[in-house]
């Protein structure tokens, strides 16, 4: 099947937010959506999430799934917002815990935050499918990004995540903990073994040199040809060097600390205090 594919571009953080509805009804998922914070305030706020909500409601639209493709560290999710506007499950990749134990320990989270997945209603698994209405999803697990990412690919579309870019500008980092250059050079082989024609819908965009707009959908066939990190049949060693180089040069990003903390949680805040407020916690030295 074809899927109907409509993308939110968020320019705050340069993140692509993407509606896939099945093409002969009115089901449909929502894929990496981003809830507003501003980082200086600490404010929260549902413009970006809005925008989807409108778009759903306006095409009568019915949502049964808010698929995470990761944890994300540049942006806070906003399925919990969604789920309670419009419904569905919100699913991300098993290896979910693996992250919640990792970053529950550099929050230092003690025993109340569970760190089992239990805050998603679904954890998918390398194989595993699902439907959107008549319409099938397929889950490829790869990791590298972070320990925890999937691909969904659902019907002649894959919904990437971070883990590839468009093709003038490469791949996702492997810095952050739980990540490896050449554990994503071999989930990429997964992605790049799908056919051709294959639509490639990316995470994120940040206009690579010399291109004006920005962009989210390419193929399969561009990425093996055109991408300037894995094409034209560049070798794992040769990938590991450049992407390790490259990485040792990025900053953090600007969210990761709240984002992470927020994200490994399915969107939910932290649990308030005694008087009812919300805290996010900023490790010294940790990351």
């Amino acid at each position: 099947m074809t899927p109907k594919v409509t993308a939110f571009f968020d320019e705050q953080t340069f993140t692509v937010s993407y509606v896939a509805q099945e093409p002969e009804g009115t089901a449909c998922a929502i894929i990496d959506s981003v809830l507003d914070f501003d980082h200086a305030s600490g404010r929260t706020g549902t413009q970006a999430a809005d925008r989807v909500i409108a778009h759903v409601k306006d095409h009568d639209l019915t949502v049964q799934w808010i698929l995470e493709s990761h944890v994300h560290a540049d942006h806070l999710s906003a399925a919990p917002y969604l789920q309670q506007e419009l419904g569905g499950k919100i699913g991300i990749g098993a290896n979910i815990v693996l992250v919640q134990d990792t970053f529950g320990k550099v929050f230092n989270e003690g025993t109340e935050f569970q760190r089992d997945g239990s805050q998603f209603d679904a954890l998918f698994s390398e194989g595993d499918s699902f439907h959107i209405g008549q319409m099938r999803g397929d889950v490829l697990h790869t990791p590298g990004h972070t320990p925890a990412c999937l691909t969904y690919v659902i019907g002649d579309a894959a919904f990437v995540g971070d883990t590839l870019f468009m093709p003038d500008f490469g791949t996702a980092r492997c810095d952050f903990p739980g990540g490896s250059s050449a554990t994503l050079f071999e989930s990429i082989q997964k992605i790049l073994a799908l056919p051709d024609e294959t639509r490639i819908y990316v995470g994120h965009d940040y206009k690579a040199p010399g291109r004006d707009e920005y962009a989210w959908e390419t193929t399969v066939g561009e990425q093996k040809a055109l991408n300037i990190h894995i094409g034209q049949g560049r070798s794992i060693e040769e990938f590991v060097e450049m992407r390790d180089a490259r990485d040792a040069t990025l900053a953090m990003p600007r969210l990761i600390l709240p984002s992470l903390q927020v994200n490994m949680r399915a969107g939910q805040m932290p649990p308030a205090d005694e008087q009812g407020d919300v805290m996010l916690k900023i490790p010294v030295n940790k990351l």
